[in-house]
């Protein structure tokens, strides 16, 4: 690598992420950057099995085996985006933790300060896609994996119809400060959703995500399991946190699938 790539993509600090973040009365209880791994998500889940406790995170400055939904890879180059993950072991019900990956996406977006979420967790800016974020229950807890490009060049993009922050003109491309925002945003919203037992209502969660989902209003196609498809028109999140879709003058609600968005 130049030594201009190596200035433009500085590492990140471990000490200086433990400092600003452990603190009395957080969430956060261990942060480790790692030089490089096949999956923050398969390393957490192991820990997670080991009894690693609620607010471990583990951020790798290079990810060579990511997966995000539907097993799709995830691969960047060294230090140009944000491979991290985090455990939660929510005292809320289980049948709220449908919830978590799209609360995660909300404070994604507050913390990038530009874009909207494509249901359920796709970060897109101006219809490209610029993160991903994938869940999975692991031992009694949630491990949460959320990728994000920052200062990828057009050049080294994995895909026709993805972007980074840095060719979007974000406001903020310092992956620190991004890391800093993105585990704020999150505890803040995590802390008032669990409290809340998960009620996406009470906890004002549902009405955040459907500020920041641009998916609604939008005519889709859902990719559902077992190779079906169903198009409609995004209308609402209910409380489960579906898509509902408004199909044949009568509402469908989608709670798994891929979802795209039919340019019309």
């Amino acid at each position: 690598m130049s030594e201009f790539k190596e200035l433009d993509r500085p590492p990140l600090r471990q000490t200086e992420l433990v400092r600003s973040l452990l603190r009395p009365g957080s969430i956060w209880t261990n942060i480790e950057v790692l030089h490089e791994t096949g999956s923050t998500n398969a390393d957490l889940a192991a820990r997670a099995r080991a009894g690693a406790p609620e607010g471990t995170v583990l951020i790798a400055e290079r990810q060579t085996a990511g997966k995000g939904r539907l097993d799709r890879q995830w691969e960047s180059p060294a230090r140009a985006g944000i491979a991290l993950s985090l455990l939660v072991r929510p005292t809320a019900p289980m049948a709220r933790y449908s919830w978590l990956p799209l609360l995660a996406g909300v404070a994604l977006v507050e913390a990038v300060g530009v874009g909207g979420l494509k249901w359920p967790n796709d970060l897109l800016i101006e219809g490209r896609k610029c993160a991903g974020i994938l869940a999975e229950v692991v031992d009694g807890g949630v491990v949460i994996g959320i990728g994000l490009n920052v200062s990828l060049r057009a050049d080294e993009l994995p895909r026709p119809d993805a972007t980074s922050l840095v060719l979007e003109g974000a406001p903020v491309t310092d992956r620190a400060p991004l890391v800093r925002a993105l585990l704020r945003a999150f505890e803040t919203r995590y802390t008032a959703w669990n409290d809340a037992a998960g009620d996406p209502v009470a906890s004002r969660l549902l009405a955040e995500y459907q500020e920041k989902c641009v998916t609604l209003g939008q005519t889709v196609r859902a990719e559902l399991p077992g190779g079906k498809s169903l198009t409609g028109t995004a209308v609402e999140i209910d409380r489960d946190g579906r898509l509902v879709l408004e199909h044949d003058g009568g509402r469908i609600p989608v709670a798994a699938g891929d979802v795209v968005h039919v340019r019309t």
